[in-house]
């Protein structure tokens, strides 16, 4: 990709292939994901069955879930990120409270929604950004996959602008120079990253750490 922030309509059949993963959206009809750990997000009332189970989850807009064996969905609209050969833990969450639970740049908040089970994999979060925030100018060492999840605002880029609203996906390739900015309105951003700098590992993590011996 050579732009610094692709915007992806979310209908269905949308495919985007991008730095090994596969960036997929439904729009109303029966889809089923498989191939990877499946992360998605819903911007309209889906119906999310696992596979292996009989029951589907209904989530709302601002829900969002993993499906490690893959995921049959109907109805709604959204975005999902398959990550082929990865095994994540199965969750279902949200929908976004108003802010996130975390400072971040220039007034910004976030919640880390999806944690990675083993420090360096994948997770997800939740970022804020307040009405009235230019961001400073910043870029990250490894794509970043999501959707407008709340509100309204723009994506900068050298000379060139995106308008961002609720109910788009969009990408952002890594070490792209980029910032969002807000007027009236707040912006709320579901984000998946495919590998992070935090989370346990088998000498470091809460059990060990809290047994005494």
């Amino acid at each position: 990709m050579s732009a610094a922030f692709v915007p992806i309509p979310l209908v269905d059949g949308g495919l985007v292939e991008h730095d090994g993963v596969r960036v997929r959206t439904w729009g109303g009809a029966p889809v089923r994901f498989d191939g990877g750990t499946v992360f998605g997000f819903v911007d309209q009332t889906t119906r999310v069955r696992f596979d292996g189970d009989e029951e589907a989850f209904v989530l709302r807009a601002g829900c969002y879930f993993v499906a490690p064996e893959g995921a049959s969905l109907s109805g709604g609209r959204g975005l999902a990120v398959v990550a082929p050969g990865y095994r994540g833990l199965r969750q279902v969450g949200g929908p976004l409270e108003a802010s996130g639970r975390l400072r971040y740049i220039d007034g910004c908040t976030d919640t880390l929604l999806v944690s990675p089970p083993r420090r360096g994999e994948p997770c997800v979060n939740h970022l804020h950004v307040p009405a009235g925030t230019r961001q400073s100018e910043h870029f990250h060492p490894s794509v970043r996959i999501g959707t407008i999840a709340r509100g309204r605002g723009t994506c900068v880029a050298g000379a060139q602008r995106w308008p961002l609203e609720a109910g788009m996906g969009w990408v952002i390739p890594r070490e792209r120079p980029h910032f969002f900015e807000t007027t009236d309105s707040p912006l709320d951003v579901f984000t998946w990253h495919p590998d992070t700098d935090v989370g346990p590992t088998d000498e470091d993590h809460p059990m060990v750490n809290r047994t005494w011996r």
